[in-house]
């Protein structure tokens, strides 16, 4: 039998095309436009389309993505389902596919996939993506992997890939551990687990958490500001493994005696962050002052994680045992 697929148009690059009156590239194609371009798509599987909206990636928030994720939900939990496809801008695709894993918990196959190339474009890629998408969610291979991203043949853990250039096809991948699989010749192959997963059961998302990078000297500011703003929690990109100017030190330090959980990661595309420095602003003083490290994550996931983990009801102490691997 074939599998049955739900999937879910959200828009991005992969349902756009070039609108002269608009003077560019602008969302236009519905999702049975997009689905008649497979030629064998009948084929593949029988699919549920699900036309949840037409937003550009930028205009994603997290409040579209706890919609999108308590709408996936009633499908996964369905016995006729086999698999979850969404078609997304990729901009902010990594944000939502990470949203998704960090608040869907199932072994269903979740597959999240966008195009470089929009459909004006001869080398739309949209078409082969979802195309392999359907193969990914479809199979056995696929099942207890989390949300995964396809996308240029290569399938990565949501929870670890990241976009990495700004027109290449092959954009998003995972720097610190690579791939998990890969779609050859139409077969699924997998290599690994993705390192590490939580799920969160999301009450209510918090109202504002911000994410800032670390810059050569950096001050208090932006950080007090976000904190008169309100914010329910911080994500900050420090230096290198670990560190920041001696102001922003101190300014974290007033928010943890605060009861604001600041999350610390590298704004360095690779690596972990540690707590090995020991001068003022390094990492060892952060840590010991009460900031929680992200290990291996980037400062968008970070971000999101932060977002799931309040939205749970979270302390600060289980917060700090969600991203603190050891």
């Amino acid at each position: 039998m074939k599998p049955r697929i739900a999937i879910f148009f959200t828009g991005g690059t992969i349902c756009m095309r070039v609108d002269e009156g608009f003077g560019g590239i602008v969302p236009a194609l519905s999702a049975k436009q997009i689905l008649d371009t497979i030629p064998d798509i009948d084929e593949l599987a029988d699919i549920e389309v699900i036309e949840f909206g037409h937003y550009p990636g930028p205009h994603m928030t997290p409040d579209i993505m706890f919609g999108l994720s308590e709408q996936i939900k009633h499908y996964v939990h369905r016995e006729d389902i086999d698999g979850v496809i969404v078609t997304h801008g990729t901009d902010t695709l990594e944000e939502t596919a990470y949203f998704l894993d960090c608040t869907i918990d199932t072994s269903i196959p979740i597959i999240v996939i966008g195009a470089m190339r929009n459909s004006s474009e001869p080398d739309w890629d949209g078409p082969r993506n979802l195309r392999d998408a359907l193969i990914l969610a479809g199979s056995r291979e696929a099942h207890g992997y989390g949300v995964l991203l396809c996308l240029s043949d290569s399938i990565n853990a949501a929870s670890e890939a990241t976009k990495t250039d700004t027109n290449q096809l092959n954009t998003f991948a995972s720097f610190d551990f690579g791939p998990i699989g890969r779609i050859v010749n139409g077969t699924v192959m997998m290599y690994r687990k993705p390192v590490r997963r939580e799920v969160f059961t999301i009450k209510e998302l918090p109202h504002h958490v911000p994410l800032l990078k670390c810059y050569a000297g950096m001050d208090a500011m932006l950080i007090d500001c976000a904190l008169q703003y309100g914010a329910s929690g911080l994500v900050i990109e420090a230096f290198g493994v670990g560190n920041v100017p001696p102001s922003v030190f101190y300014a974290l330090k007033r928010a943890v005696e605060a009861n604001i959980p600041i999350v610390l990661t590298s704004r360095c595309p690779v690596g972990r962050i540690e707590h090995i420095y020991a001068y003022e602003g390094a990492g060892k003083h952060l840590y010991d002052a009460g900031i929680i490290f992200a290990d291996y994550l980037n400062g968008q996931k970070a971000r999101i994680k932060l977002i799931a983990a309040l939205g749970a009801g979270y302390d600060i102490s289980k917060i700090r045992q969600a991203f603190e691997w050891a």
